[in-house]
């Protein structure tokens, strides 16, 4: 019809759906493929898968960002170091983890307490990078540690225990850190040669378990072992593929909320999928977890407090004024971090 306009769609949004979508599936995956496999021989599974599938989304990005051809080169000096270190944290210690942790808690409480995460950037930042702590990350970091004490205090239940909360803790920490590094390594390399070769380190550092992996596989059904590779080129390869596109194109600020549905569509996944449902104590947790990361980022804005203008005068002389304190470094860096299973 004329006058009619035809409406491009949001490639930005559309990619950022896909994102969050198979990354709240991964939790689901996870908890699945833990029947068949343990929690070594699944990261292993995962990764290797991840890495095959990389191979052709990585040469066809960097020939269209002109990057040159075939992989990207191998980083040298301190940049090297810093790959090795961040993809054995976050890929492999992470993942392995996170495997063992939903074998004794249910997706949701998992997805919950991962995304934990951002509030130990903020503090570790804080402590070791020297970018200091704002009232707004403060009250977002009691906020959510009130959350987690609420997890912790839900008790143990038949698709949750005490081991399980530790290591979801223990991923969350292993999370953070592997981010943190990440960001030191992005000033001596590009963020895809980053993850190809942060993939590859967390194969090589999850190798031991590829005999078990080999055993496991020839045991497995074919749903679990579907949900093996499901992991590796899903969540992994094609995520994070599409999250950087989204994020190439989009503020990070404005992408910062859509890391906090993941939990929530990990628990609804849940409940249709697996039959599992965190407690309400646990839900009521997750909810103050994940409003203390939404504070820290600035997605929910404290009450301000009136500014007090100090004066001082002297003699007959002019108003000398404070000027507003400037916001930290670490707060515009939480709202590029986002959580990913």
């Amino acid at each position: 019809m004329k006058g009619m306009t035809r409406r491009t769609p949001d490639l930005a949004a559309i990619a950022a759906t896909v994102t969050v979508i198979l990354w709240a599936s991964a939790f689901i995956a996870i908890r699945s493929a833990g029947e068949s496999f343990s929690p070594g021989a699944l990261a292993f599974g995962r990764l290797a898968t991840a890495l095959v599938a990389l191979v052709p989304i990585v040469v066809v990005m960097r020939r269209r960002n002109g990057l040159g051809r075939g992989l990207p080169p191998l980083p040298r000096g301190r940049g090297l170091v810093l790959v090795l270190v961040y993809g054995v944290a976050w890929f492999a210690l992470y993942t392995v983890t996170l495997n063992w942790a939903e074998q004794h808690l249910d997706a949701g409480t998992a997805a919950l307490l991962v995304n934990f995460a951002p509030i130990l950037v903020a503090v570790f930042a804080g402590l070791f990078l020297g970018e200091g702590f704002s009232r707004r990350l403060l009250v977002g970091i009691g906020v959510a540690f009130a959350g987690v004490v609420l997890i912790t205090a839900g008790g143990s239940g038949p698709h949750a225990d005490w081991l399980g909360i530790a290591l979801g803790v223990a991923a969350a920490v292993l999370y953070a850190t592997g981010v943190l590094v990440q960001k030191v390594a992005l000033s001596h390399i590009d963020a895809l040669s980053a993850t190809f070769w942060g993939v590859m380190a967390g194969v090589l550092a999850t190798v031991p378990f590829a005999p078990a992996a080999a055993r496991e596989v020839a045991a497995a059904p074919a749903s679990d072992i579907a949900a093996m590779i499901f992991l590796g080129v899903g969540p992994t390869a094609i995520a994070f593929t599409t999250w950087a596109y989204a994020l190439s194109r989009t503020s990070a600020g404005a992408l910062a909320a859509t890391s906090l549905v993941v939990p929530a569509l990990v628990i609804v996944l849940s409940w249709l999928v697996l039959s599992e449902v965190p407690t309400p104590l646990r839900i009521v947790g997750g909810v103050l977890c994940l409003a203390g990361v939404a504070m820290t980022r600035g997605l929910i804005r404290l009450p301000r407090r009136r500014a007090r203008a100090s004066a001082v005068r002297v003699a007959s002389g002019p108003v000398i004024q404070s000027r507003p304190v400037q916001s930290r470094p670490v707060e515009s860096e939480l709202e590029k971090c986002e959580v990913k299973p």
